[in-house]
């Protein structure tokens, strides 16, 4: 195969990987606890670690705009490490993810990741 040909073969695979901008749900749920390192909770965990002592919330409703990235996929692990920066920041070991949105933000198609999480301090 020529080096051309070749190199037209990745260009298009990689413009097809490209055209997916987002993920789904269970996507989302199954991948990201396996990026980060903060320790995941659910909200309703959250809620009965936090009645229980267990936990307590640092800050809430933290927001964070993730560097756009060549796929969601990226994204995704983008947002998981500055999900770790803030828990950290803020002295806690765990999050709780509230909601998460790819929006658009260019006349291409291009997307972003906006997510937003609590962050806590799991005894």
């Amino acid at each position: 195969m020529t080096m051309v040909i070749k190199l037209t073969l990745i260009a298009a695979i990689f413009f097809l990987a490209s055209c997916v901008t987002s993920m789904t749900p269970i996507e989302v749920n199954n991948m990201l606890p396996t990026l980060t390192k903060s320790k995941f909770i659910s909200q309703v965990q959250a809620e009965e670690l936090v009645k229980t002592d267990k936990c307590k919330y640092l800050v809430k409703n933290r927001s964070y705009v993730v560097p756009m990235s060549l796929g969601p996929q990226e994204d995704l692990k983008n947002g998981a490490k500055g999900i770790d920066e803030w828990v950290k920041l803020d002295g806690g070991n765990a999050y709780v993810l509230k909601n998460y949105k790819w929006i658009t933000v260019n006349e291409n198609g291009g997307t972003q990741l906006h997510i937003e999480f609590d962050t806590l301090l799991f005894q």
